[in-house]
């Protein structure tokens, strides 16, 4: 099998296995841990069809799973025991009794199809057998892989110290990395697949790759991430304009002074 299909196919069993598991919980949250997980399958599977593994590949191969890995225990940590998250709960009302097919296609099919654009670099990777390639992209994707590896797992570290400190109770975290960027945690992620794009640059038709990254940045920015959490806080945080106009939104720089 071709490891672009290797790697749909695998995102394929997984988010339907997760579907599954989610009628009888009532729970379709338990897709946000799977999203991680789901990337190590599809890394997994491109790698065993690869026409033949290189040094190179296991660049990507190892990259990818401890991001993919990292990222669905920091959520289990997180969402364990919470409920479903309330962005589904609310489609949940809406729809009715009908959510549970629903669902298949409006949650998990549409994570199929975005999981396997974002796993577009890995795979590519994964597609080429040849037997040389320049280093310079894997050395300079990995580099910058940690920093956005840093960013995300210190960022994610100090919110979860902050949210655990009752005196912190309704105030904004404004130190740390989070004087610099109101979302370390989603540039990290950003970052992280821009490196994991580089290591595949030298490769055939390895620059179409870019498709993924530019999707992650999309939905982190965009999508799922800082447009949807922006919305909550500045309902539920009286302090949050203030932050807002002084700190990036993203890319980190140094605060502007207060108003």
């Amino acid at each position: 099998m071709h490891p672009l299909a290797a790697g749909a196919l695998a995102l394929l069993v997984v988010f339907a296995g997760t579907w599954l598991l989610s009628i009888p919980r009532r729970d379709v949250s338990i897709v946000d841990i799977v999203w991680g997980l789901s990337f190590v399958a599809a890394t997994a599977a491109a790698t065993l069809a690869a026409p033949a593994v290189r040094a190179r590949h296991l660049v990507t191969a190892v990259l990818v799973p401890v991001w993919g890995l990292r990222l669905a225990a920091h959520l289990y940590r997180r969402n364990h025991g919470a409920g479903e998250d309330f962005r589904y709960a609310a489609m949940r009302r809406r729809v009715g009794s009908a959510f549970w097919w629903q669902s298949a296609g409006r949650v998990f099919l549409v994570q199929v199809m975005a999981a396997w654009v974002v796993a577009l670099p890995v795979l590519l990777a994964a597609s080429d057998g040849a037997a040389h390639a320049a280093v310079w992209p894997s050395v300079v994707g990995t580099a910058v892989w940690i920093v956005g590896f840093a960013f995300e797992t210190i960022g994610d570290r100090q919110l979860t110290r902050f949210r655990a400190d009752p005196a912190t109770r309704g105030r904004v975290l404004d130190h740390g990395l989070w004087r610099y960027t109101r979302h370390p945690n989603y540039f990290g992620d950003a970052v992280q697949w821009w490196g994991v794009f580089l290591t595949c640059l030298a490769r055939p038709r390895g620059a179409f790759g870019v498709l993924g990254p530019l999707l992650m940045t999309f939905l982190l920015v965009r999508v799922s991430g800082v447009a949807l959490l922006e919305r909550s806080l500045q309902r539920r945080k009286p302090d949050y304009a203030s932050y807002v106009a002084r700190t990036s939104a993203f890319v980190p720089r140094r605060p502007r002074p207060a108003p």
